[in-house]
């Protein structure tokens, strides 16, 4: 049996969870939790982990050379190098707006990219 010792992120109490299980097609068995949402994050932690993205990309302007962007659900982990790679060979032409989007449907995945900010042009 395996066994992982984490902290539950998905809300601000921050539980101190336990997982344990046999392998492939068990479901993992998660303590530790104080709510429904840490046996949920435990499960998915050890069976598909996801994060949440942040990167900057490039963009015309002197004055802000760079724009911060964010992925607007966990992305599979899978995937998080092909997007930097992606994101690494953009640039945008400024205006743009915070919430705009920079990327849709990122590999059929359903996570857009978004900006996190607004820059007027330069």
């Amino acid at each position: 049996m395996n066994e992982r010792n984490m902290v539950c992120i998905s809300c601000p109490i921050g539980c101190r969870l336990t997982v344990r299980w046999k392998g492939s097609g068990d479901l993992p068995e998660v303590t530790g939790n104080k709510c429904p949402r840490g046996t949920e994050y435990g499960r998915e932690e050890i069976l598909a982990p996801k994060r949440t993205v942040t990167a900057t990309v490039a963009c015309t302007s002197r004055s802000f050379p760079r724009v911060p962007v964010r992925t607007t659900a966990p992305l599979g982990r899978e995937h998080i190098n092909g997007l930097l790679d992606t994101l690494r060979r953009l640039t945008v032409v400024l205006p743009v707006k915070t919430g705009g989007p920079v990327l849709r449907d990122f590999e059929g995945t359903g996570v857009d990219v978004i900006f996190t900010r607004s820059f007027e042009g330069n």
